[in-house]
């Protein structure tokens, strides 16, 4: 029994603990900020996307890429297109709430909304990002 209740608070245990170093020693704790990605079918939609994240306090920066071509299945047909993607630095945190906001504002059916934990990186970029985008 005591062997199980150890099992079960590991993972809580562990993220204390990861907290309290990163607060101590001012370092990052992996997966603390995340990348999203998100389509959209043209320059004008993704800009007006993007806007709206960053009015939101939704992420610290949105990259905006420029065209690339795209192969997708849609309703059992092999489709092409052009699509912009924007890249979005944000606290992993709020990435349920940006999905939920973009799907509510994007003119896509299904849009694309996938996250990416960032694992590492240059130390002072990922406090930045964490300062910039406000805790729940």
């Amino acid at each position: 029994e005591v062997v199980t209740l150890a099992v079960l608070m590991y993972p809580l245990l562990r993220g204390l603990a990861l907290q309290l170093h990163s607060a101590l020693t001012g370092s990052y704790i992996p997966g603390t900020s995340s990348m999203a990605f998100i389509n959209c079918l043209n320059e004008q939609i993704a800009k007006d996307i993007a806007r709206a994240i960053m009015d939101k306090k939704l992420a610290a920066q949105v990259n905006i890429l420029p065209k690339s071509s795209a192969l997708y299945f849609w309703k059992g047909e092999l489709e092409e297109s052009t699509e912009i993607l924007l890249i979005v630095k944000t606290r992993t945190s709020k990435i349920v709430e940006l999905s939920n906001y973009v799907r509510s504002i994007h003119p896509f059916e299904i849009p694309e909304i996938i996250s990416l934990p960032i694992d590492q990186g240059n130390p002072l970029y990922l406090k930045w990002i964490e300062e910039n985008v406000p805790r729940d």
